[in-house]
């Protein structure tokens, strides 16, 4: 009768009863090696790093390695880890500005967010160590001296207001608010006045804006006050006064009728 022992479903190794101890040697000398050679050859874990994000508009991206946007913008980081297994792993996120090799911020998740709020070419880089017993796989300095790092771009701030607009109802131009184009302010607020200095309204996000009321009530056709206070993702600061010409009576021919 013959012993059948079978390493995997493609490795079987047949051991002849009696024959010689030296044969039986050889036979569990093969199976070792082999053992061995399955334990070498087994998949190691690999990182493929991206990230998804989010626009201050609320439109989210698909997940990239490079991305564009003004700040805030909020991401949400992925290590896709493959072949894990039973590797015990170790994550280090490193975010730094571009030509600075100090990271503004470490994160040890796997998976981690973070929201860029300042101006400039940001680098995202993954550290990730696994261990087996004495075996180890590493993505470190090593590593990224020839891989591609996340890169995420935060543009300069800007913002403008405009000095007049027609709350008529029509879908144009209806709402008092930043001029299109604003991005990268991190910090927002604005008012309204009327010509005694009392406050009509306030808001605190550039998307937002007023809608010629006050107290639920339309405000008479006229000149009204803005004061806007806000600051950008480069340090720019921002202190805007400007009349604000409410034409209730405004119509897509560029006329006027008699103001309310």
């Amino acid at each position: 009768m013959n012993l059948l022992l079978s390493l995997s479903s493609d490795c079987t190794i047949l051991i002849v009863q009696n024959e010689s101890k030296m044969k039986i040697k050889t036979a569990l000398f093969i199976l070792l090696l082999l053992t061995s050679l399955h334990i070498i050859a087994q998949e190691t874990p690999t990182i493929s790093p991206s990230a998804v994000f989010t626009t201050v508009d609320g439109e989210t991206s698909e997940a990239v390695t490079e991305f564009s946007g003004s700040a805030p913008l909020q991401a949400k980081f992925s290590a896709n880890v493959a072949n894990q297994g039973d590797w015990n792993a170790y994550y280090e996120w490193r975010f730094a500005l571009e030509g600075e090799e100090k990271p503004y911020l470490i994160r040890y998740e796997q998976d981690t967010e973070a929201t860029f709020t300042k101006a400039g070419s940001h680098r995202v880089v993954l550290y990730a160590i696994f261990t087996h017993d004495t075996d180890s796989v590493k993505y470190t300095e090593e590593y990224w001296a020839d891989a591609s790092p996340i890169t995420v771009s935060i543009s300069e701030s800007k913002l403008e207001m405009p000095n007049a607009f027609s709350p008529n109802g029509d879908g144009i131009n209806d709402i008092y608010k930043a001029k299109d184009g604003w991005q990268s302010l991190t910090e927002f607020k604005a008012y309204i006045f009327n010509r005694w200095g009392q406050k009509l309204f306030e808001w605190t996000n550039p998307a937002d804006g007023w809608n010629g009321k006050f107290q639920g009530k339309d405000v008479k056709q006229g000149v009204y006050f803005c004061l806007v206070k806000a600051k950008g993702a480069d340090g720019r600061t921002f202190n805007i006064k400007t009349d604000v010409n409410l034409l209730r009576g405004y119509n897509e021919d560029g006329g006027t009728k008699m103001g309310k």
